[in-house]
Parts: structure tokens; sequence; C-alpha cells
């Protein structure tokens, strides 16, 4: 492994059961370098298996062949080092804003003397003023943004984000685009996230990897090279959206192909 790969991914399948016991071929053969501070976006139609690598990494899941590792360490289960973001924000609704920020910290025993770092945290996401709130007295936009926190709040080498902004409306998710992008910049934090959305990935990503119907295969990796101010209508972030949408047709319209396994 290169001195510039943090997180390398070679030669990984996974395969599932499915309820008649079945193969079920979810992914095949994905290889995949992600340097340290990236911004990684993977998308694919339904079922190409986003998820399913997503938790691979997490450590939540593991493959039946090939390997996982982040800065040089194979991943072998979940840990705070692997931060991961949900759809729904999956906030605790017993616990305050600031309650659910600091769970991670409590957790892990090094809480105590960390009160100003949760209090940092909730300035930087802009919810001062809400820290004794509840998760039923925030927006669900509030919300997602104190989940996003509370994962990063542990310094994790990785925030993994799945399609952690599907689930707001249009206004709501442009606005935790650019906080998450601020969040990213300020803290280098190497992220990789799954979205539907072409357009947010090109608006966050340093590079956009594209898969295949299952079983998920890597067909094409772009780079986004639009510096840091990404209008939506300027040319350069049309022409690579026209580039990746005609990826996508490709890799969709494709017949699938079946194993026998």
């Amino acid at each position: 492994m290169s001195d510039t790969v943090f997180i390398d991914i070679k030669k990984v399948n996974r395969i599932y059961r499915d309820t008649n016991g079945n193969p079920v071929n979810a992914l095949k053969d994905i290889d995949l370098e992600i340097a340290k501070g990236e911004f990684v976006s993977i998308v694919g139609p339904s079922g190409c298996g986003k998820t399913t690598l997503l938790r691979l990494i997490a450590g939540l899941d593991r493959p039946q062949a090939g390997f996982l590792a982040i800065d040089g360490q194979i991943i072998a289960g979940p840990s705070h080092e692997q931060g991961y973001v949900f759809q729904q924000s999956t906030l605790f609704p017993w616990a305050t804003v600031h309650e659910n920020i600091a769970m991670g910290l409590k957790a892990r025993g090094v809480y105590k003397g960390q009160e100003s770092r949760v209090q940092d945290s909730i300035d930087m996401i802009g919810l001062t003023g809400f820290e004794k709130s509840y998760p039923h007295e925030i927006s669900g936009g509030m919300a997602q943004r104190v989940a996003i926190i509370r994962a990063l709040i542990n310094e994790p080498k990785v925030l993994l984000l799945d399609e952690p902004l599907g689930a707001l409306d249009a206004f709501k998710r442009i606005e935790l685009q650019a906080l998450l992008l601020d969040v990213w910049n300020k803290t280098n934090t190497t992220m990789v996230m799954v979205t539907h959305d072409v357009d947010e990935a090109i608006a966050l990503s340093t590079r956009i990897v594209i898969m295949t119907p299952r079983p998920g295969q890597i067909t094409d990796i772009f780079d986004v090279n639009l510096g840091e101010t990404r209008d939506r209508n300027m040319d350069d972030f049309i022409v690579l959206r026209k580039k990746i949408l005609e990826a996508l047709h490709l890799v969709i319209s494709q017949p699938q192909v079946e194993y026998n396994l």
C-alpha cells in the first residue's frame, strides 16, 4: 500500500443468503483506494451494494473474500475510529442535544473535562441555545446535524455517511450540504458518503465512485476538480453531471448477469 492510501479495499466480495437460502452476490471484486482527508461519494442504482460497502468499512459486516484496511490496520470490527451516520438521525429520544453528542465520549470514559468540546461542536453546527432540547423538540434537519456531530466528537479516522440527507426536503438538504462541507473543511476528516443525488455528490466530493447493479462492482471513478465554490449552474458542474448521469445510464441499462454459485 502506498503512503497516500488511507482506506485500502482489495478484491472484496460479499455474498448473502436470501430468505430461501439462495446466494445473493452483493459485491464482486471491489478495489478502491481513498487518500487521507478525501471526501468520496458512492453513487449507483438501488440494491447495488453501496450500503453494504459502507458497512464493511465500518466493521459492521465482514467480506467472504478480500480485505479492508484503514491507515494500515485491517478492519476487524466496529470502532469509534469509524464514525457512522444513518439516513435517519437515530438520536436517543430520552437524551438532550448535549447528552446525545456527549454519549460517545461517556461510553469511552473520556467525557470528564471534555464538556467544552461538546459545546464547541454545538456552536459549530449552529445549535447554540438548543443544548437542553430533546429530539422531539427540534426539526429533522437539526436532529441530523446532531447525529453528524455526534459521530465526529470521537474524532474518528473516517466518517461514513449513509444517505444522511435523504430524508430532508430540498431546502434543508442544501443547507445541510453546506454544513457538511464546512465541517469537512474544518476537521479534515476522511469522509465516505452513499447518495442517490448526483448534484449532492458533485457539490461535496473530491471523487465520485460509480457502482453497477448487483453484483456491485466499480465501473467508473470521477475526479471532481471544481474548486471550493461549486455553483450548480457553472459549465464545469453541468458537464460533470452529464458525464456521471451517462455513466449511470450505462450501468443501469446493461442486462443483469445471473451467477450460479
